[in-house]
């Protein structure tokens, strides 16, 4: 159970609240064994009906016994009798009475909390570094976020009210069986341990089989997310037989697994019914033999109502026997969900980090190297970046022009070497500082289910809306965005699926425009447009790299031979630098790439 008990280190669970419901689930407890230590006294009375005076045979809980007797003394047996019932009717009244407040308690602080865990794991995707998601599948990273929580909220957060409330019967129950009959209740005490064995065996399987079904299921659900995104593609081909053979697979192996874990988990509450008869008749034939020995303490009505409470104890049983099934269940995906949880932040601020207020001089890059895992990606790499220059990466693809630019802003921390912004080790600075430095535009427009505002002003939710405004016009949207029945309030649809490419693209420099930051680091942003989109998506770049220090990644050669320097990089080196006309000079790799484009 100690995957169980790491799982409170996540959430905060309200002290007076939890006290409370500890309490008022005691009281529903007790006025519950009240009711059935009523019916001892009161079997005792019917068995003794025809004495003319007759006496309650019980060792009734507490002082029932005596408080009955002076009642037929006193008031005759069906005065008695009658005050026996209303005590038994009141005790059950109270019991649900305190079991509903109990609920009633319970039920926002469960919600709450599973609440609150979504927002602490959406809150680590947020702060895990790029390099985390290179190795994880949207699909599988959505399942942990929706169905493993949906699943731990269930059947661990849900299970916690469950466990308290059959934990407080079982022990209040076996207490008062304990005092109707010692003997009895050794036996009892001796199979109960053997049954929870039995059980315990079932829910290991279950934690086990549970981690699969969630990586199917997460296997799944990327099936699906690459399904939506590729839909118009999956048609152009005429896939789609193979993608629902591909997603078939997939869904049967999710039925295999969820008719193991049903069936298993199904098996736990049968297998206790029969277990509990199974010991009620041990202890039938047993407490039959105590009541016939001459001499001994318990009586008939004690054995009748022991066996009642006995019987009372099998929902309990039972519901604990699903509580711990439901746990282990729940174990499986609690454990997915820690994977992220407990994922290391590798892109760490300092404590005494430094905001960087301002870029006033320029960007080096001192013998930096990056490899990840065991793959070097760059290697000693010297480069300095004047404020006000613009600077182009070129090279093959896989040349590390993407990784070199994901440095500047700290999305993966250097393996070796420095980068410096005026002076200073970039880790010097607040993460937040530092990216607020910079505006990126990236080859493909990444666009949210939002309005066109919300989109041009994301990460500046104070922006006012002539701000958002003259974005807009200096990245020459504003005239298609005016087009718009609700304007700049339209949807733009899932990814800006409701925008042509050329209009998605403007918007993402609107937004750069927007963020108005120093440093500028493009991924061409034109290479997959139209040639009208093309000259409205350039002229708006060319509007927003003006009196800033851009950072290009060229796949069109075309557009950046008027860069103050280009950087060609092949597996992970530079290998040449210089303007357009000294790189064209050298008749190196730059030229030869230049001709392969046929630029004249």
């Amino acid at each position: 159970m100690k995957s169980f008990f790491k799982v409170l280190s996540h959430i905060h669970l309200p002290k007076d609240k939890l006290i409370f419901y500890v309490t008022l689930t005691f009281l529903a407890t007790f006025f519950g064994l009240l009711s059935i230590g009523m019916l001892s006294p009161f079997l005792s009375l019917i068995f003794n009906s025809d004495a003319k005076n007759p006496v309650i045979q019980s060792n009734a809980i507490g002082g029932l016994k005596d408080f009955f007797q002076d009642l037929i003394d006193n008031n005759g047996k069906v005065f008695t009798l009658a005050i026996m019932c209303l005590v038994i009717v009141a005790s059950t009244l109270f019991k649900n009475f305190f079991l509903y407040l109990s609920y009633y308690i319970s039920t926002p602080v469960r919600n709450n909390i599973a609440a609150r865990f979504r927002l602490k794991l959406y809150d680590k995707i947020l702060r895990l570094p790029i390099s985390f998601f290179s190795d994880q599948r949207k699909g599988d990273i959505m399942n942990r976020m929706i169905g493993d929580i949906n699943e731990v909220n269930a059947s661990i957060i849900g299970s916690l009210e469950n466990l308290v409330k059959d934990f407080f019967t079982i022990i209040a129950y076996l207490f008062g069986m304990i005092y109707l009959s010692p003997q009895l209740s050794l036996f009892l005490l001796i199979l109960l341990p053997i049954t929870a064995l039995i059980i315990g065996r079932i829910s290991r399987k279950l934690k086990k089989e549970s981690g699969i079904y969630s990586v199917a299921a997460g296997n799944n659900l990327s099936h699906v997310e690459e399904t939506l995104g590729g839909i118009k593609v999956i048609k152009a081909f005429t896939a789609e037989d193979q993608m629902m053979d591909k997603f078939k697979e997939g869904n049967n192996k999710l039925v295999a697994i969820a008719n193991a874990m049903t069936r298993k988990r199904d098996l736990a509450s049968p297998l206790t019914e029969v277990l509990s008869v199974t010991v009620l008749c041990v202890i039938l034939f047993v407490g039959g033999r105590l009541v016939f020995q001459p001499g001994n303490s318990l009586v008939g009505s004690d054995l009748i109502t022991y066996i009642l409470s006995f019987a009372m104890l099998i929902n309990p049983a039972k519901g604990l026997a699903g509580t711990i099934a439901g746990i282990q269940k729940g174990m499986g995906a609690l454990e997915r969900v820690e994977e992220i949880l407990d994922a290391p932040i590798t892109v760490e601020e300092k404590p005494n980090a430094i905001e960087l207020k301002s870029f006033d001089q320029k960007i080096e890059f001192r013998n930096v190297s990056f490899a990840y895992g065991t793959k070097t990606i760059l290697k000693n790499i010297n480069l300095t970046i004047e404020k006000g220059k613009t600077i182009a990466l070129v090279g093959s693809s896989g040349a590390g022009k993407s990784t070199l630019v994901d440095l500047i802003p700290r999305f993966h921390d250097v393996t070796g070497g420095e980068i410096l912004i005026d002076g200073k080790n970039i880790d010097q600075y607040t993460i937040r500082s530092l990216r607020q430095q910079m505006s990126f535009v990236t080859q493909e427009p990444i666009l949210f289910n939002d309005t066109i505002s919300n989109n041009i002003a994301l990460g500046k939710t104070l922006a006012k809306q002539d701000e958002i405004m003259h974005a807009a016009m200096v990245a020459n949207a504003h005239k298609f965005i005016d087009l718009k029945a609700e304007k700049y309030e339209s949807n733009i649809g899932d990814r800006g699926s409701k925008l042509s490419g050329g209009e998605r693209q403007r918007l993402t420099i609107a937004r750069a425009v927007l963020q108005n930051s120093p440093i500028l680091i493009l991924d061409e942003a034109t290479s997959s447009l139209d040639t009208e989109s093309e000259r409205l998506v350039q002229e708006a770049i060319n509007n927003l790299m003006k009196d800033r220090t851009s950072i290009v990644i060229a796949h069109r050669l075309s557009t950046i031979s008027n860069a103050d320097e280009i950087i060609v990089l092949q597996h992970g080196e530079i290998i040449e630098q210089g303007n357009h006309q000294s790189l064209i000079a050298k008749n190196g790799f730059y030229k030869k790439l230049v001709e392969m484009q046929e630029i004249k």
